[in-house]
């Protein structure tokens, strides 16, 4: 005779008194939990802190390249730089050290590779290895100016593409996220594989302009390069364009060939990008005014202001020169009176801000 096997379930069986007993103080504690999570409410929605200096999650720090623009940045958005120390070995070879805790903190890095460029660059390349050792949860570098920025393409035979190796070095030193201000050429952001915030300084220079109020106004473009960003500044004090036709035969040395545009009698503004040996703005100044120009003016962004470049504007005949502090002024360019500076370090805290924040940083141009 076989033998079945039966399965019997819990419900089938009898149940005690004491197995009832259980169930139903189970089932009572399980109703009344239930009533009490009805009852409660949802736990608010964390806020990040109205002050940045309040929010532990951000912090800001500065190389030696421009400590004054980093500190002017703190104040505008309420947030100290960061202690750090910075020394150098008898030979030149950097030593960075935090000096505070930065463990998953959100740090902006303020560095620009102005001259000489090879030791700040190499500085900020250490500064974002500690953080990144030190397990800062997001690196954004802020770079005002952009050394090598010049050299975006190959336009001779067997030349280094250098803008899109640096690119590389920040990217690979550890950067998760980079600012600049008025790159040389736009499509340097390609070079990253990071999110690349690009600012313009235009919005600080043109307020400068328009209170000025010149008269006849004529925008300039010193070269073809330079068309969209002269075009854009235009537009703004809404005054007409011209061009420049410029030769580079050599490096820092250009052939003026003519002027595209009538500039005759006309208050001219150059603008452009940077201001390195000033030979170019010179021989644009000279070629404006043999133009029929009445009176020019230059804007840039970067001060380089390299070599001649201080004895150049003091003996040309521009009325003044208006650059921003991307770069640190020589202390021969602070003692000429044509050359005036402007701050762009509201402009940089507010877009060091947004990025924390994570708001759109387009809306400091609209």
């Amino acid at each position: 005779m076989d033998v079945g096997t039966v399965t019997v379930s819990t419900e089938d069986r009898p149940q005690t008194g004491v197995q009832r007993s259980a169930r139903e103080t189970t089932h009572s504690a399980a109703m009344e939990a239930s009533l009490k999570a009805r009852e409660a409410k949802p736990a608010p929605d964390r806020k990040r802190a109205r002050n940045l200096s309040e929010d532990k999650r951000f912090k800001i720090f500065s190389g030696t390249a421009n400590r004054a623009l980093t500190e002017e940045i703190g104040r505008h958005i309420g947030v100290p730089v960061g202690e750090c120390k910075i020394q150098r070995f008898a030979d030149g070879e950097v030593y960075f050290q935090l000096l505070e805790n930065v463990r998953g903190v959100d740090v902006f890095v303020v560095q620009p590779t102005c001259y000489p460029v090879d030791q700040h660059l190499v500085e900020l390349l250490v500064m974002i290895d500690a953080l990144k050792r030190a397990s800062a949860a997001r690196i954004t570098v802020v770079v005002p100016y952009y050394g090598y920025a010049r050299q975006d393409r190959k336009d001779r035979p067997r030349v280094a593409i250098s803008a899109k190796l640096i690119a590389d070095l920040l990217t690979t030193a550890g950067a998760n996220r980079a600012l600049f201000v008025d790159l040389h050429a736009a499509q340097i952001q390609g070079f990253f594989n990071i999110p690349v915030d690009h600012l313009f300084a235009s919005p600080v220079l043109v307020s400068y302009f328009r209170e000025l109020n010149l008269p006849s106004l004529t925008v300039v473009s010193p070269d073809a390069g330079g068309v969209e960003r002269a075009r854009f500044f235009a537009q703004k004090v809404g005054a007409p364009l011209a061009i420049v036709d410029k030769r580079r035969i050599d490096m820092n040395v250009a052939e003026i060939m003519h002027v595209v545009g009538d500039v005759n009698g006309k208050t001219c503004l150059i603008i452009d990008d940077m201001i390195d040996t000033a030979g170019t703005l010179v021989k644009t100044v000279d070629a404006l005014y043999d133009a029929g120009a009445a009176a020019v003016y230059a804007c840039a962004s970067h001060a380089v202001l390299s070599g001649p470049a201080v004895e150049r504007i003091a003996a040309s005949r521009l009325v003044e020169v208006v650059v921003t502090n991307t770069i640190p002024l020589r202390e021969a360019a602070q003692k000429l009176p044509k050359i005036k500076v402007l701050s762009i370090a509201g402009l940089l805290g507010a877009a060091i801000e947004s990025i924390h924040m994570e708001t759109s940083v387009s809306t400091l141009f609209t």
